[in-house]
Formats: C-alpha cells, structure tokens, sequence
C-alpha cells in the first residue's frame, strides 16, 4: 500500500502530522508493506527566493494578527510539537521561499533518501537557531549530505534552477486535482485522503481502513497459454 503525504517543509503542522502519522504507522501490523512517498506543496509559492521575514512578523500581515495573537499561536504550536516528542523554537524563526527544498527532495527521493532529507530539514526549520533560508546554498548542501545525499549532486541541482522543478509543479498541480487546498494531506492508495494534522488514532484507523478495502486482482481466464515462471519457461512440445 501507499501513502502519498504533501507538504511543505515551512508548514509547522506537516511537521507534527507526519510525527502522529508515524506513530500510527509504527503500531500497524502490516507497516513493512507500506510505501511512503513525500510530494510537494508550497505555502507561499509567490515568495521570492531573497524575500525572508520573521516568522511571526508573515504571520501578521498574511492572517491580519497582531503580534501578541501570532506570538500566543506559535507557543500552541510549540506546546503540540512537544506531544509528540518534537523540539520547536517558538521565538526567532524565519520563514522563506522553499522551492528549492522541494527540488532536493525529489533529488533525495530518486536515491532513496526522501524521509531522511525532510527530517533533517524539519529539524532545521523548526528546532535549530540557524536559519533554512539566508545562510545560502552550503548550508543546504551540508543538511542534504546529513541525509545521506553527494554533495556534488546537491549542488548541481541548487545551480540549475530547472533541476526537478517540472516534479516539484506536477506535484502541485496533483494536489489541485485531488483536492487538497492545505497541507499535510495524506493521500491512501489513492482511495481515501486524510487532511491535516489529525491524532495518530484518525490515521490508524485510515491505514486499517485502506488495507481492509484493497482491491485483490481479479485475472481474467482466457485459456491456458504458456508462461515463464520461477522453474523456467514451458517449452512447446511440437
């Protein structure tokens, strides 16, 4: 089975939703046969890469808060984080353009390295003092390297703006289609969708649901006909 999960690395309950997400998967008694694939979504795709504003000050303006209400909503959000066992620097944030983090994901997940880039980069956004989005390309070389990605390869991809950048829109324009108009959303077997950062036991109950009702294929009979298989190929007689 496969969950496809969008998100976006700024996107403070995709990194809670994939904590709970996660704990439910790790309690499903068939989890070694589910795939986990990561696509694309950005919060602000209009952002300009050099446009970096605190976190709370984009809180402000977009949602109209005053600084006391977007300071009182972070500390929610840290008080979550901390439920689930996740660090969360509720104070000195910044918040940035992350396209290009969604180009190195797609260069992570042809490695097979996609889980391990967006933990890495979760933990940098939302727990480190150093900043995902005005230290330049080295620093994301060196958080990509963490994840078990060639340096030479990051750094390719972050000096050709087109790298992965048609994977990161289809993503997008996938989300659309299906639907999501916010993140995370999680999406089973292309059967059932789960949006937001729901409690560990919603996303329990969904990956029982999606097992249960997986389709077995129905072949159709038109005769016996030769085959290969593990023992060889028939051989024709005559």
């Amino acid at each position: 089975m496969r969950v496809e999960i969008w998100s976006d690395i700024a996107c403070p309950w995709c990194y809670v939703g994939k904590a709970r997400f996660e704990k439910a998967l790790a309690a499903f008694p068939h989890r070694d046969q589910v795939e986990v694939v990561h696509r694309s979504f950005e919060l602000d795709p209009g952002r300009a890469k050099d446009d970096v504003q605190p976190v709370i000050t984009m809180l402000s303006r977009k949602y109209g808060l005053s600084e006391e209400q977007a300071r009182a909503g972070e500390d929610n959000l840290g008080a979550q984080a901390a439920a689930e066992g996740l660090p969360y620097r509720t104070r000195g944030r910044d918040h940035g353009n992350t396209f290009d983090l969604h180009r190195l994901l797609h260069l992570a997940k042809e490695h097979g390295r996609q889980d391990e880039l967006i933990q890495v980069l979760y933990r940098a956004n939302f727990a480190e003092e150093r900043s995902l989005f005005t230290e330049g390309d080295e620093r994301l070389v060196a958080l990509a390297v963490e994840a078990g990605l060639d340096a030479d390869a990051v750094r390719a991809v972050l000096a050709d703006p087109a790298a992965y950048a048609d994977e990161v829109r289809a993503d997008e324009r996938e989300a659309a289609e299906l639907g999501a108009g916010g993140v995370p959303f999680f999406v089973l077997d292309r059967r059932y969708g789960v949006s937001g950062a729901q409690p560990a036991e919603v996303f329990a109950q969904a990956l029982t649901q999606a097992w249960g009702e997986r389709s077995p294929l129905t072949l159709l009979d038109q005769g016996d006909a030769d085959v290969c298989g593990p023992d060889g190929c028939a051989v024709p007689q005559h």
